[in-house]
């Protein structure tokens, strides 16, 4: 049998199960009782389960994990075809339609020198493809609100740097976090330190895309950074007993024992 073919029978049976899944009277009752809205936190959370194999370095894990994800498309493809809006072949059709039309120097005549040139050529095409949909025309358009707010922020932040509304350079950023934290400093209530706060970490988000760095990413491994830190306190007996100042000792030391 050839890759291709035992890849259409891979997947031509995982749409059978999940066809026999979603089948009434000899269904799964906890399948046939979801919807669109039920199960959509599972596509994100399926999402980050394979970036963190992927930052694991899981090679194996990672395959699990797009499988997962994978049966999360095609339920949401299940539930569309049992109310005749579309099936799994449309999903899959109107993706490679999508990625023929974007890479015309690929599928086409279009001339593409570089990288740089491949992203610039797709934003076009993407701006086009908005205006095509005729809902909304704003430059903003088709930014998903569901985004991680961090990534929200950037994509923002770089769809109005298309136009020239952007900083120069990073030294203005850096006096808006300093405005920013006075403002946080000042606040009298709870609700303007959470909308002072939330100012905050758009400015630093903006910091983070001046200098290309992916605040998510960046913010996943300070996370980790902290936690190994913490656990290493915890081997070296931190306890609820233990004062402030013993507590940093430990801290300093864990530090130290990253090398």
């Amino acid at each position: 049998m050839s890759n291709q073919k035992a890849m259409a029978t891979a997947i031509d049976q995982l749409l059978e199960v999940m066809q026999a899944l979603r089948t009434p009277e000899t269904g799964c009752p906890w399948d046939l009782e979801q919807d669109f809205a039920s199960i959509r936190h599972y596509a994100l959370e399926e999402a980050y389960e394979v970036v963190d194999a992927i930052e694991r370095n899981d090679m194996r894990d990672l395959k699990e994990e797009l499988g997962d994800l994978l049966l999360q498309v095609v339920f949401h493809a299940q539930m569309a075809k049992e109310q005749g809006l579309f099936t799994f072949n449309d999903v899959a059709q109107g993706i490679a339609a999508k990625m023929i039309r974007r890479h015309p120097h690929v599928f086409g005549e279009t001339t593409i020198i570089d990288g740089q040139d491949v992203h610039a050529n797709w934003e076009v095409i993407k701006a086009e493809e908005r205006q095509e949909k005729g809902k909304d025309d704003s430059l903003l358009a088709d930014i998903p609100h569901a985004f991680p707010s961090l990534l929200r922020a950037v994509k923002l932040q770089k769809r109005a740097a298309k136009i020239g509304f952007d900083w120069p350079d990073t030294e203005p950023v850096y006096d808006k976090i300093n405005e920013e934290i006075d403002e946080v400093k000042t606040a009298t209530n709870q609700a303007e330190r959470e909308e002072e706060i939330g100012d905050l970490l758009f400015v630093v988000a903006n910091l983070a895309r001046h200098f290309k760095v992916d605040p998510e990413a960046a913010l996943r491994a300070a996370n980790q950074k902290f936690e190994t830190r913490f656990r290493h306190m915890e081997s070296q007996g931190l306890n609820d007993q233990m004062d402030l100042e013993a507590m940093e000792e430990l801290w300093q030391h864990a530090k130290h024992a990253e090398g």
